[in-house]
C-alpha cells in the first residue's frame, strides 16, 4: 500500500519539507535543497544552497537578487524531465501563474502531490497554461477563495481601459501593477487589443520587462517614463508599481486616471481607499470557481491549502467529499497581487539577503556545510514516455 503523502512531506517552519528526498518546496529561509515553483519573493527566496526550477525562474531570480544569492548551485528542468532525488521522482508542469512558473510534481513508493505554488486559469500571453496533473494530494493556494472573487475575463478589463482612453485623450492613464508577471501580461493584452504605440514604463517594471523579451516574450516598444516630459504622457498608457500611483511620483504626468490591474479590485472599498478611478480586476490568481474547478479536475481526494482564504474553499470541499487541510504556511501571500508598504524607487518585492549559515532547514542526516545539487547522489534524469498527466518513465543518464 502506497504511504500517504502526508507520512513524508511535513510542514516545518522553513516551509513545505519533502522527508525522503531532503528537500524543501518554497523554503521561505535558506536550506540546502529547494525546490522553486516561480519567481516571486514569497516563493523564491535568496541564499539556497542548491536550486531546481525552471529556466525561466533560475533567470528571474538572477536577476531580482544577484548571481550570489540566487542558489550557489542551480539546476534548470524543463516540464517535463524527471529527476529522482533519495527515491523521490521530481517533474515540473506549467502553472500558468508568471513566466516560468511550474507545478512541483513528487512520486515516492506510488504516492503522489502536485504543488502548484501559485496559479490561475485564465489564458496568458505571457507563460504557458495550468495542465492538470492527477494526485493523491494536491496542495492549492487560495489567495481568492471566496465566493465574491469572479474575475471577469482580461480582455474585458482592458477593453475597459481602452474605452477610457478614447473618452479622456488628454489625460495620462496610470496602471498599477505588480513587476513580475501582471505589468508584462498587461502589456501583451494590449498589445493584443491593437494599441501599438509607445507604453511607458516607471523605472521599477524596466528590468523585468527586458528579461521578459531576452526570454522570448514580445513587449513592443517601452519607453522609461521618467525621462519623457508632462506633455509627451498626455494620452499616453504608464505602468508603474500599485504604490506609486498614490505616491509624489504620479504628479509628474498630465491629469492621470489612476487605475489598479488587480484582483483585489473587485473589492469596491479598496478601490476607493487607494483613490482608483478605474479599477481593472486582472489577477495572476486562480478566482473562486477557477479553484474549485481545479480542485475536482486534478481529482485528489485530499486537498492542502497553503495560504490565503482556506475556510470557505475547505468547507465547499468536503460538501463535495473532498478531505481538506489548512497548512497556515508562514511568509507566503506576501506578494499577492500588491505589496502595502513597497517602495516605489525600488524593484518591488525584493528580499534582503539573509544568511545561510544558521544551519536551519537542512535534510536528513545534512551538515551546514553540505551543498549537494539536486541531481548529485546518484539522481537521474529522463523524460516523460509521453504527454499524460502520469508520472514521467526515468532514463539511466544523470542530470
Amino acid at each position: 500500500m502506497a504511504p500517504h503523502p502526508e507520512t513524508w512531506l511535513r510542514v516545518t517552519p522553513a516551509g513545505l519539507h519533502c522527508v525522503p528526498g531532503g528537500f524543501f518546496i518554497d523554503p521561505v529561509r535558506p536550506v540546502d535543497r529547494a525546490v522553486v515553483t516561480h519567481g516571486h519573493a514569497d516563493h523564491a527566496r535568496p541564499c539556497h544552497a542548491a536550486v531546481l526550477a525552471t529556466a525561466e525562474t533560475l533567470a528571474i531570480m538572477r536577476a531580482r537578487m544577484g548571481e550570489g544569492q540566487a542558489g550557489l548551485s542551480q539546476q534548470s528542468l524543463a516540464p517535463g524531465e524527471v529527476v529522482s532525488q533519495g527515491g523521490v521522482r521530481v517533474w515540473l508542469r506549467p502553472a500558468g501563474h508568471v513566466l516560468g512558473s511550474a507545478q512541483v510534481c513528487l512520486e515516492w513508493q506510488g504516492s503522489r502531490a502536485v504543488i502548484p505554488g501559485d496559479y490561475k486559469r485564465e489564458r496568458d500571453p505571457t507563460c504557458p497554461a495550468f495542465e492538470p496533473q492527477a494526485c493523491d494530494v494536491f496542495v492549492t493556494e487560495a489567495t481568492f477563495g471566496l465566493p465574491v472573487f469572479r474575475h471577469p475575463p482580461p480582455e474585458a478589463e482592458i477593453g475597459k481601459l481602452l474605452h477610457s482612453l478614447a473618452l479622456f485623450p488628454e489625460r495620462t492613464h496610470v496602471v498599477g501593477c505588480y513587476a513580475l508577471g501582471k505589468s508584462q501580461r498587461v502589456i501583451r493584452l494590449l498589445r493584443e487589443a491593437g494599441w501599438d504605440a509607445p507604453i511607458y514604463l516607471h523605472g521599477a517594471l524596466m528590468p523585468l520587462c527586458r528579461l521578459y523579451e531576452e526570454l522570448g516574450v514580445p513587449l513592443g516598444e517601452l519607453r522609461p517614463a521618467t525621462v519623457a516630459d508632462k506633455a509627451a504622457l498626455a494620452g499616453a498608457i504608464v505602468l508603474a508599481p500599485p504604490s506609486a500611483v498614490a505616491d509624489r511620483w504620479a504628479r509628474r504626468l498630465a491629469d492621470p486616471v489612476v487605475a489598479i490591474a488587480s484582483g483585489w479590485m473587485r473589492v469596491r472599498q479598496r478601490a476607493r481607499l487607494r483613490g482608483v478611478e478605474l479599477p481593472l480586476v486582472i489577477s495572476d490568481h486562480a478566482d473562486w470557481d477557477a479553484l474549485n474547478t481545479t480542485i475536482d479536475e486534478v481529482g485528489a481526494p485530499e486537498v492542502w491549502v497553503t495560504h490565503g482564504r482556506d475556510d470557505a474553499l475547505v468547507h465547499a470541499m468536503g460538501l463535495r467529499g473532498i478531505r481538506g487541510r489548512a497548512l497556515h504556511l508562514v511568509g507566503l501571500g506576501e506578494e499577492d497581487e500588491e505589496v502595502p508598504g513597497e517602495s516605489p524607487g525600488e524593484s518591488p518585492g525584493e528580499s534582503p539577503g539573509e544568511s545561510p549559515g544558521d544551519g536551519q532547514g537542512g535534510g536528513p542526516g545534512e551538515g551546514p556545510g553540505a551543498m549537494p545539487d539536486l541531481a548529485a547522489d546518484g539522481a537521474t534524469a529522463g523524460r516523460p514516455a509521453d504527454g499524460s498527466g502520469g508520472a514521467p518513465d526515468e532514463a539511466a543518464s544523470p542530470a
